[in-house]
């Protein structure tokens, strides 16, 4: 080669590239997603609380969801279907809310309490505008909390109630004494108080629960956390509503007039693929564009966990006020010939994805949120579980609650991830999302998220702190399409198996995920 030949731009480069090999040898390209974990260096707990469920009065989440009536032909345990209690307890349900959302805000819990055949039957003005029989009331749903060995978090009305009625269900629940509630309790067949740890005063006080003002809010939130009483070594842990969204303004206010009464503020966020509540999209028969508008507004999550905690930071840098995103999840339109106001929707891998990310940015967060749960259990928003009379199935998310189950109380370890991004119509978004954990065995187990559409990702892991030989009992949920969904002639088309595609050499793992996938693995 001449060095006039060197002026022509293509054997310019050619030359480039022989010298380097020359020098270098072979060129190895570096891996184009990589995460470290410092598996010596652990955080912060995960409360076992962020992964809490939500049952409100709504649709058929309660009535036909989880309870048939004992007289049912579907086999049940003292009213609730036995095989939907049996599917939630694999999941270790850490608390369930109830009974509401908006419902609890017109729920006067004296109607839910006695004989059947004496409750009286309401309007539920928010969903549909259906009789409420109140046949699932107190003693009911405390034992549902029993068969499925979860903490109740109790929703109290302060949009219509009062503080004394309020204060008086506390005291019938929790007051191990002599009383006439305690007694009345006792009349109605719970001779011992049960444990009620968390009440939520309030919920969305800013719209469902009374359209009210922050400053007036903060007020009227003291006024009942004053008369809300600890009973019997009962202590609760008091939950002010808070806002949705990017709403600043109203967590700043409330916290800074009234935190010194609260142990958590609530933060409500949905996911609207659209971004428009008019039209949110469908649940079903989507494209990749769809798929793609439901992940990134998902991702929005972490700007307003980020934020609102910031505000918190100013009044409570101690972080001993929690952030409680007490309803979280997507939200699509009804199901065609449905009843709109029961929010009945289906559950594709996207949706579990969704829940998969959404879990990773509360991990993230885990320092300030220590409590949250997604709308809803059974068969209402992004449920765990359908129903249709006899015939129960598992959705997506349920497998991906089953999965993250590993983080339980375990330590968050830090994570750094580099990644590609995954981008469609002119967006992008990251294609890798994770969590990393150490339990008390000092066992690692990591969750990892593939988001892309269409392309399979290798993910290269360098593990630090720790040495590493194992790595194993890996399962991985994953589709054939965007918008897979389970149903009832098909239940187990989205369900998890064996995930082995990865290896191990020394402290580095490499990781071979499909397309839309979650996985979970145990390293040792």
């Amino acid at each position: 080669m001449t060095v006039n030949s060197l002026e022509n731009p293509v054997m310019r480069t050619i030359f480039l590239v022989v010298f380097v090999l020359g020098l270098s040898g072979p060129v190895s390209l570096q891996a184009q997603n990589t995460m470290t974990i410092n598996a010596d260096q652990p955080r912060n707990k995960i409360s076992r609380h962020i992964y809490g469920q939500f049952s409100e009065h709504l649709g058929t989440g309660v009535y036909g969801g989880l309870w048939v009536g004992k007289d049912s032909d579907i086999p049940n345990t003292d009213g609730f279907r036995n095989d939907v209690v049996e599917a939630l307890k694999e999941l270790e349900i850490p608390n369930l809310r109830w009974p509401g959302g908006c419902f609890a805000d017109e729920y006067h819990w004296r109607d839910g309490i006695g004989p059947q055949e004496d409750r009286p039957t309401r309007i539920n003005t928010h969903w549909g505008m259906v009789e409420e029989k109140n046949e699932v009331g107190t003693h009911e749903f405390m034992r549902l909390t029993e068969l499925l060995d979860t903490e109740p978090y109790i929703s109290a009305n302060v949009g219509s109630g009062t503080v004394q009625e309020m204060a008086s269900w506390v005291e019938y629940m929790t007051y191990n004494g002599t009383s006439t509630l305690a007694n009345l309790r006792r009349e109605n067949g719970q001779e011992k108080a049960w444990e009620v740890k968390f009440w939520g005063i309030g919920n969305e006080s800013w719209g469902c629960g009374g359209n009210m003002q922050a400053d007036y809010y903060a007020d009227l939130y003291r006024r009942y956390a004053t008369f809300a009483k600890d009973y019997s070594g009962n202590e609760l842990y008091k939950i002010a509503s808070g806002f949705s969204d990017d709403n600043y303004d109203w967590t700043e206010t409330v916290v800074k007039n009234a935190g010194r009464m609260m142990d958590a503020i609530s933060l409500h966020y949905y996911t609207i693929p659209t971004g428009n509540w008019g039209q949110k999209g469908p649940s079903m028969n989507f494209e990749e564009e769809m798929y793609f508008s439901g992940l990134r507004q998902g991702l929005k999550m972490d700007e307003y966990v980020s934020r609102h905690s910031a505000i918190m930071d100013q009044y409570d840098p101690e972080k001993r006020i929690a952030l409680a995103v007490d309803e979280w999840g997507i939200w699509t339109d009804p199901l065609p010939g449905s009843n709109p106001g029961f929010l009945q929707q289906q559950n594709s891998i996207r949706d579990a994805l969704i829940a998969s990310t959404t879990l990773d940015i509360l991990n993230k967060h885990s320092d300030r949120v220590r409590i949250a749960n997604i709308a809803q259990t059974v068969n209402v928003l992004q449920a765990m579980i359908l129903t249709e009379g006899p015939e129960m199935l598992k959705t997506p998310t349920y497998h991906v609650f089953d999965f993250y189950t590993v983080h339980h109380d375990a330590m968050l370890l830090p994570l750094h991830i580099e990644t590609e991004d995954y981008s469609h119509g002119g967006e992008s978004i990251p294609s890798i999302s994770a969590t990393a954990s150490k339990d008390k065995t000092g066992a690692v187990h990591l969750t990892v998220t593939n988001l892309h559409a269409t392309e399979d990702k290798e993910v290269s892991l360098n593990i630090r702190g720790m040495d590493v030989e194992t790595a194993g009992e890996g399962r991985i949920l994953t589709a054939d399409a965007v918008d897979a969904v389970n149903t009832f002639d098909n239940p187990d088309r989205v369900s998890p198996g064996p995930f082995d595609n990865y290896t191990l050499e020394g402290n580095q793992l490499i990781l071979r995920l499909p397309s839309k996938s979650v996985i979970v693995i145990r390293i040792e």
